[in-house]
């Protein structure tokens, strides 16, 4: 079994449980700054409401509603020009003898022959690609052969710019007609994460929809990377046909998720995020880290002192700097999150001009954190001593910069933060007198993660090695 990603909850104006088992809290005084940059307009059809899937139906669609059994299950938004597809989503089904099978439909609504070119393509399961497994707060993995769960290798691959050749490099599409994009089992009791970049030269409508097939031996199917060649479901082989029944009669996929509170800036009470579904703007975030709107260096803090940026804040947890980096949303469910919460799947990437303006040589170090969450104050961090329970952070961060010898480093490190945990130095830069360093740090915000997290800058005290 793999942990679960729970609902996330909205919380209170500083979220921090009381200490057990001799723990003690630690915290830092140090500025908490917004992070500069924001959102592209890039839209992200965004599938992970019901995150547990027990039924068949559809999980999301942007079809029109006409001639639709159930017209609430369409949001009817067509998409076109460069565009990202994300699902993550649980099989659970009552009957575990049964096979819960995922089909991606898209529809052309014009009169002309549509092309959607896959420029990236991955996909991985819990069960063989991907299990969760016990991993070191912090690996080097220059290769990309550390991962824990689905999301996990997800977001690592796609920063790696890896692609699968199960997705086809190219799609054409007739006027008014309708292919698949792909369809691929999702094992009892596992999750499959899903994310595509994709470019259309004319506008779209897009399905995700579930339901259950009968598996069937087909062993002469090409092998899948990552997934076994049989069994195979006969529901998988006949593809279109069905899949449209499902389309044109399915009603939304069950069961539904907890309902959202509608109000962002709710600071009380047991309010709910929920997960989304929907189709978000924003699948990158860019930014150049400066000491201000207008200048081209960030000035590294005093000797022994640092500063942080949040990364993926939502609207009660911004670390004091009221900034909600969650993606808005073009169309929703009403039982669906009104913010695309976590910003599951988009890349950050910073720029960091580092810049040492004393007399004295300086040593920085770089690190991710994950402290308690809270939406007050913007002059400290809260850590506990021995992080323990949920992970709240399984990803990989790349950093590129150039060394002491001027030569190009990129480097990888796979983390697993629990809440409350301080991080390790990742980087370490040696700044001279007046000199400076540029440093790019990158990451896909990973689908089984809960934000939110900073990149915090330190520099060492004289002493540290």
């Amino acid at each position: 079994m793999f942990p679960l990603v729970p609902t996330l909850f909205l919380a209170d104006v500083i979220t921090i449980p009381p200490p057990t088992s001799g723990r003690r809290y630690l915290t830092q005084s140090q500025e908490i700054r917004p992070l500069p940059g924001q959102l592209n307009e890039i839209p992200v059809f965004n599938s992970n409401s019901p995150e547990v899937v027990k039924a068949e139906g559809i999980l999301l669609s942007t079809f029109p509603p006409t001639a639709k059994k159930f017209p609430n299950a369409h949001l009817n938004l067509p998409i076109s020009g460069q565009f990202d597809f994300f699902s993550h989503h649980i099989a659970r089904p009552i009957n575990k003898q049964q096979t819960l099978y995922q089909g991606v439909l898209i529809y052309n609504p014009s009169s002309q022959p549509v092309t959607l070119n896959i420029l990236q393509g991955l996909s991985y399961v819990t069960s063989p690609d991907a299990p969760f497994r016990e991993l070191p707060p912090t690996v080097e993995d220059p290769q990309g052969q550390v991962f824990s769960g689905p999301g996990s290798r997800l977001a690592g691959d796609i920063l790696r710019g890896r692609h699968q050749r199960t997705f086809a490099e190219q799609i054409r599409i007739g006027p008014q007609q309708t292919q698949m994009l792909f369809s691929l089992p999702i094992p009892t009791a596992s999750a499959r994460s899903t994310y595509l970049r994709l470019q259309s030269d004319g506008p779209v409508h897009l399905a995700n929809l579930v339901r259950f097939g009968t598996s069937t031996r087909f062993p002469s199917l090409p092998n899948l990377p990552g997934l076994p060649i049989s069994p195979v479901s006969s529901l998988q082989m006949t593809g279109l046909g069905q899949w449209q029944d499902l389309l044109n009669i399915g009603r939304l996929a069950e069961p539904r998720d907890v309902i959202p509170t509608l109000q962002e800036n709710v600071y009380s009470g047991e309010k709910v995020y929920g997960r989304v579904a929907g189709v978000s703007v924003g699948s990158q975030w860019r930014g150049t880290v400066v000491d201000r709107p207008g200048m081209n260096v960030l000035t590294i803090p005093y000797r022994g002192y640092a500063f942080s940026y949040p990364l993926s804040t939502v609207a009660t947890a911004t670390l004091g700097t009221q900034q909600i980096q969650s993606a808005p949303l073009l169309a929703r469910y009403p039982d669906t999150a009104i913010r695309a919460h976590g910003n599951y799947g988009v890349q950050y990437h910073l720029t960091l001009p580092l810049y040492n303006p004393t007399p004295q040589p300086q040593r920085v170090s770089l690190l991710i954190q994950t402290p308690f969450k809270q939406n007050v104050a913007s002059n400290r961090l809260t850590f506990i001593d021995r992080p323990e329970g949920q992970v709240f952070f399984r990803g990989t961060v790349r950093f590129t910069y150039a060394d002491d010898l001027g030569q190009t480093q990129q480097r990888y490190f796979h983390l697993v933060q629990r809440q409350g945990q301080q991080g390790e130095s990742l980087i370490t830069l040696n700044l001279p007198p007046g000199g400076s360093r540029s440093v790019d740090v990158e990451l896909i915000y990973p689908p089984d993660a809960t934000p939110p997290q900073v990149l915090t800058i330190k520099t060492l005290d004289s002493d540290a090695g």
